[in-house]
């Protein structure tokens, strides 16, 4: 009996394992479909076939552990990238493994592939003299200033996911009494946020100087399409920031996320409860949330140190233990 078709298999993954059965969102599909893609690029050059005759007998143990070390040996993907091609090839073995029993053994092998430890990313933000500023900085004029400042003070007020903000639509938005936006996050969940009075206010501007049909995009391009992640993303790295603030890190990391950071914080630092937070930005677990937490405990103890008094010479310790003054203790260790 000859092989089976590996390409009929990854398609039913994609387009109804994927896409229907699990109801995963675009942009995760394609973040399977990356890792996947990789990993058959490197079976076909390893087993020097063309990739339209790989088989699935060709997707073994062995391939996917020397593709993992590959990632980080050849291509210097992080660790984080590594356990994320990982997880993504687990599902993907298991899902051979319901459509071939045969394959189950090698599934296995695959899901017992360790996790590699890795530290956790540091989480920056922007102090609160930072957002003044660069609200003070962004330009008052010309045909993208009104979008992107609008764009940042949304990404600042909501804590959105950068996917989120691509995919808002007018008719998500409801700008009257107690203005509210309904965000559409992972998972396929919807959660309500809510908007600033000044945050409704230049919304309202932004949706009437472009008049169109309640499924329109909020955030569009020149060109009249809806940004995508990677638009939105360019748009912030040429913010005029400008800052100093060591807690909002280096240049290259500013992103979309940076915001999601700093609204985090901020509204941890105004003493909004912790489950309000993890609510507002629509996390799973609470873990996820209370890093940010940690973060600014930390900061606090930080300040305290360095505002400490001086302690008079009188109150220190003594310099040597108490029992080394007891000589009848001391003759009593001697006799042992």
């Amino acid at each position: 009996m000859s092989p089976p078709m590996l390409g009929p298999l990854i398609q039913a993954f994609f387009l109804d394992y994927l896409a229907v059965q699990k109801g995963l969102r675009p942009s995760s599909v394609k973040t399977y479909r990356d890792a996947v893609r990789l990993f058959l690029l490197f079976v076909a050059n390893d087993q020097r076939r063309a990739l339209t005759r790989l088989t699935v007998e060709d997707l073994t143990f062995d391939r996917v552990r020397r593709f993992l070390t590959w990632l980080e040996a050849d291509r210097h993907n992080h660790p984080r990238t590594r356990n994320h091609r990982r997880a993504v090839l687990v599902g993907f073995f298991e899902y051979l493994a319901r459509r071939l029993p045969d394959h189950l053994a090698v599934s296995q092998q695959v899901a017992a592939i360790p996790v590699k430890r890795v530290a956790p990313p540091e989480t920056h933000f922007l102090e609160r003299d930072d957002i003044t500023a660069l609200f003070d900085r962004l330009p008052t004029k010309g045909p993208y200033a009104l979008r992107n400042r609008v764009l940042v003070l949304f990404l600042y007020n909501t804590g959105a996911r950068v996917q989120e903000v691509a995919d808002l639509r007018v008719e998500h938005l409801d700008l009257e009494t107690a203005p509210r936006v309904r965000l559409h996050g992972k998972g396929d969940k919807w959660r309500l946020c809510p908007l600033w009075p000044q945050t409704a206010v230049q919304l309202r501007q932004l949706l009437d100087a472009r008049p169109g049909p309640a499924d329109r995009p909020v955030f569009v391009s020149h060109l009249g399409r809806p940004l995508t992640r990677f638009g939105i993303y360019k748009i912030v790295r040429r913010l005029p920031i400008g800052t100093s603030s060591t807690t909002a890190g280096p240049r290259s990391r500013l992103s979309p996320h940076l915001f999601r950071h700093t609204s985090a914080v901020h509204l941890l630092e105004a003493g909004v409860d912790v489950n309000v937070i993890r609510a507002w930005l629509g996390h799973v677990s609470l873990e996820t949330t209370n890093r940010y937490a940690e973060i600014t405990a930390r900061m606090k103890h930080a300040a305290l140190q360095l505002c400490q008094p001086p302690v008079p010479a009188t109150q220190t310790h003594p310099r040597n233990a108490v029992w080394r003054d007891d000589a009848a203790l001391l003759a009593w260790l001697a006799s042992l």
